[in-house]
């Protein structure tokens, strides 16, 4: 086997942290490679400090080495210093295991988490040599995979890739695994053959197998190219949570990252109908795991690793039945020593007091709440059903608790948005800051806002999104506004770099040549301010004869074939429509644990059930919505009222 070791490390001074390229954490694997084993290369498509905490890639790197047939190792982005040098002394894309060239591997998988970084998995392509077109590949190239939640529209990058993984990976890299390795023992001569193959197991796409057709600049169909090939790809849904209580080794880093923490998932899933959430739609049914499994893996993990911390992972975490309980064992627990919890993905309709003072027993961690938009009525149509009640209840507890800061987290450009729920989000801040107050001489309130891009498989996927212009003018609206506020500071994600997530987020395979390129043009590292440059996709649009207007800014028609029609995330698209009517008609629904089903199609499609430890909704919260549903108080939600939405708003 051979190894870039002794080349890379001559180098490694002349560039800014080289801690990210040595591998040797604690938790790293020793893989074995042979005959009869299918290499994997795990790739995270940004730099290491941002990759390296990535719960998907660390899980999957368990259970690929667990397998007799199998050895995976990591790679991450080098960054541009290094790069640089890898390409002009011939030093190819590595893994930091070993050290073992990318090329030499059987599978290069990426985890997409975010489209800004499609430019950087070209690139890691390219410096792995291997060709970036999907077409130009030959048999002893390695396959090129994708998962995560960009899979769910891959044709932006159709393209480039050989297979995508719809859904939960942990039992699919196994079948992949067979077939690979079927495909090797027999001589590895033909690709499409194990392309071919590799379209029948349940979850994988293979781009390169399907026909799109278009009239014009509409798309009219992604049809499949052989009768075996199947129409319409569903995702993967892992059932059981408790069968997969990985990972088992975290790896802690010998150099600071981003996440520099125990990380357990609690459950997978969420059905609180957010509809701008794609996480939230296409990780549905609900999966806790037991809360017993919670608490043994937070104990081992912290053991193992050596941390005082322990972030408790969700979508939602204060929606895990017994919450309280788990925090307290975990700050009681002597085994655990001097622990401090951190719940990212806090509903404030969940937060308690109870659950406010278990978390401060130890050392507090950050607090982050988010409304997402500043009116009950704009919550509604959003379908994020928290009065400000909730939100001052939510602040009042964690200031009781001797809590001085806290971040609010909002978006706008959402549907139906006016100046008015722009200016409500400066309002619930200044509130917040003033029930600080009562506490504490200097209470403080992060502001954070985000552009909304809508996203596929979710309601929203036919809402025209809010120009850049747009967006830009309601974020001045809020800094005038909050700019004699004592207390509040606000942040606000770029606009410009919101279109493009836009673009690549919603786009079909003719985006493809534009993010090819804006790569070739230099384009790496779009998620990063310093590196991200807007006239460079501007430029490539126009040059394809592409309008950013049309795949970005316009509503979507009901009949409209929309790139991802031919993938399923297990949602009925009726179920869809008729969401988004009812956003627009400002009508909520409720969490379905506790209500009768929609009929989305999450469960029923897939014979799987929602996997919650308590029958019961939580408590202080009606069916779980944070709302009094049988009071018809000052202002109650409207539940399940259908009627004709207003004008699509634009």
């Amino acid at each position: 086997m051979s190894s870039v070791w002794p080349r890379l490390e001559t180098v490694l001074s002349r560039v800014s942290k080289p801690a990210r390229y040595i591998g040797c954490e604690d938790g790293a694997l020793t893989p074995r490679h042979g005959p009869g084993i299918v290499s994997w290369l795990l790739t995270y498509p940004d730099t290491y400090e941002v990759g390296l905490p990535n719960q998907g890639l660390q899980i999957l790197y368990e259970i690929l080495n667990e397998r007799p047939d199998a050895a995976a190792e990591r790679a991450y982005a080098p960054w541009v210093d290094l790069e640089a040098i890898m390409r002009s002394e011939g030093i190819p894309l590595f893994s930091v295991d070993t050290h073992r060239p990318a090329g030499e591997f059987h599978v290069l998988a990426f985890n997409l988490a975010a489209e800004l970084t499609y430019t950087n998995l070209l690139n890691c392509i390219d410096l792995a040599g291997v060709p970036v077109r999907s077409a130009d590949r030959r048999a002893h190239h390695p396959l090129v995979a994708v998962g995560g939640h960009c899979a769910f529209n891959p044709e932006p990058i159709a393209d480039f890739v050989d297979i995508a993984v719809l859904g939960d990976g942990e039992e699919v890299v196994g079948e992949i695994t067979e077939v690979v390795a079927d495909w090797l023992a027999s001589g590895r001569e033909d690709r499409h053959e194990v392309l071919r193959a590799l379209a029948r197991v349940p979850g994988v796409y293979v781009p390169s197998l399907y026909e799109v057709t278009y009239r014009g600049r509409d798309l009219v169909a992604v049809e499949p190219r052989f009768a075996d090939v199947p129409p319409v790809v569903e995702k993967r849904t892992v059932a059981d949570l408790a069968d997969w209580p990985y990972p088992r080794r975290q790896l802690v880093p010998l150099t600071e990252v981003v996440h520099d923490r125990l990380n357990v998932e609690v459950f997978r899933g969420c059905t609180r109908g957010c509809r701008f959430c794609q996480a939230g739609m296409i990780t549905r049914p609900v999966r806790e795991r037991p809360a017993e499994q919670v608490r043994t893996m937070i104990r081992e993990g912290l053991a193992r690793t050596g941390y005082d911390e322990v972030s408790l992972t969700s979508l939602s975490t204060a929606d895990f039945s017994g919450i309280e309980e788990v925090v307290a064992d975990t700050v009681s627990d002597a085994g655990c020593g001097q622990v401090s919890v951190a719940l990212p993905s806090l509903r404030v309709d969940a937060f308690t007091v109870g659950l406010a003072a278990q978390i401060q027993r130890a050392r507090r961690t950050g607090l982050t709440f988010a409304p997402e938009a500043g009116s009950w009525r704009l919550r509604q149509v959003i379908n994020k059903l928290i009065r400000e009640e909730d939100l001052y209840g939510a602040v009042e507890s964690a200031y009781s608790q001797g809590w001085r800061r806290m971040k609010l987290y909002f978006l706008t450009g959402l549907p139906t948005e006016t100046d008015a729920d722009t200016l409500g989000i400066a309002e619930l801040a200044r509130n917040c800051v003033e029930l600080g107050r009562s506490h504490h001489r200097s209470p403080s309130v992060t502001v954070s806002v985000g552009g909304f891009v809508p996203k596929p498989f979710t309601p929203f996927q036919w809402f025209g999104q809010n120009t850049s212009e747009e967006l830009g003018r309601k974020i001045g609206l809020l800094r005038d506004e909050l700019r004699r506020a004592r207390g509040v500071q606000l942040k606000w994600h770029d606009p410009r770099a919101t279109l493009v997530e836009g673009i690549a987020s919603r786009g079909d395979r003719r985006i493809g040549a534009v993010i090819e390129q804006v790569w070739r043009e230099g384009g790496t590292f779009q998620e990063w301010s310093e590196h991200f440059d807007l006239a460079r996709w501007e430029r490539a649009m126009a040059a394809h004869g592409l309008d950013i207007d049309w795949y970005v800014h316009r509503h979507r028609r009901e009949d409209e074939v929309l790139p991802w029609d031919h993938l399923s995330a297990g949602l009925h698209r009726d179920f869809l429509w008729q969401d988004w009517r009812d956003a627009l008609a400002e009508v909520g629904l409720p969490d379905c644990r506790w209500t009768p089903c929609y009929d989305c199609g999450a469960c029923t499609g897939y014979g799987i059930e929602h996997v919650v430890a308590s029958p019961l909704p939580p408590a202080g919260g009606s069916q779980g919505t944070g709302v009094d549903l049988s009071s018809g108080g000052e202002v109650p939600v409207r539940l399940l009222e259908r009627r004709p939405p207003a004008e699509v708003p634009a």
